[in-house]
């Protein structure tokens, strides 16, 4: 027997929806931990291809964590940032339709609902009851008219789960030159594509995907950009 992925008591239910999670912080992750240790790598790859210190390796790649993750953060905070903002104006523009021009956004609260199944009498009454809430209404419209959902986006936090992630995956390509290993080179090699596989296998949680499936292709994807930037550092060793 398979068991629900969350309970369906009445207090359940109200507990649920009264705070809806939102779009979580998985893409922030994954495109934090993916993006640095494919960054990452790719410097430590390409330092060695070149044939290169150890120092230098470290060197590089301390900086591409600590700069390259912060400019990744800032950039998943603007662009988190700019998608509450449109948000926010979007929902002052339905204020100010709803104050204005009632009726017209009356017959498109209607049309919403129309296309969500409802009809005749229970049509009629729907539209009565959300149009008294004056917040209702604003987040239905903005949910039918414009796609967008209840939950406004954190933009620090963004920044923070991909700034965290990108640190810790980024940081694996580095520990066999950071301890001192010998044969750095391929111990990070290997220690980087089982990231990959980790990070593809872990994301599999969260989708229809096969572990091994999410994995490997994950892999497949650090993969090939390690490759690339190997050969493109031994053309200079």
């Amino acid at each position: 027997m398979d068991l629900p992925e969350h309970g369906h008591s009445e207090g359940e239910i109200a507990e649920r929806l009264a705070h809806p999670p939102g779009r979580g912080d998985l893409s922030d992750a994954v495109y934090g931990a993916i993006d640095g240790c494919v960054t990452t790598f790719a410097i430590v790859a390409g330092v060695a291809g070149a044939g290169l210190s150890p120092f230098v390796i470290v060197a590089l790649g301390l900086a591409n964590v600590l700069a390259d993750g912060f400019s990744m953060a800032a950039g998943n905070y603007s662009a988190t940032k700019a998608d509450r903002d449109n948000k926010l104006r979007l929902r002052q523009i339905e204020e100010r339709h709803i104050r204005l021009y009632p009726d017209g956004e009356r017959r498109e609260l209607r049309e919403i609902l129309r296309q969500k199944g409802l009809s005749g009498a229970t049509l009629d009454d729907a539209v009565e009851q959300i149009a008294k809430n004056r917040q209702i209404w604003i987040e239905t419209m903005l949910e039918g008219e414009y796609g967008i959902g209840s939950v406004d986006p954190h933009p620090m936090r963004a920044a923070l789960v991909t700034f965290g992630a990108f640190l810790v995956a980024g940081a694996v390509p580095l520990l066999p030159f950071l301890i001192g290993l010998a044969h750095g080179f391929t111990v990070a090699s290997v220690l980087t594509l089982v990231t990959f596989f980790a990070i593809g296998s872990l994301k599999s949680i969260w989708s229809l995907a096969a572990w091994w499936r999410s994995g490997l292709e994950t892999l497949a994807i650090g993969g090939v950009a390690a490759g690339i930037a190997y050969w493109v550092g031994s053309l200079f060793g």
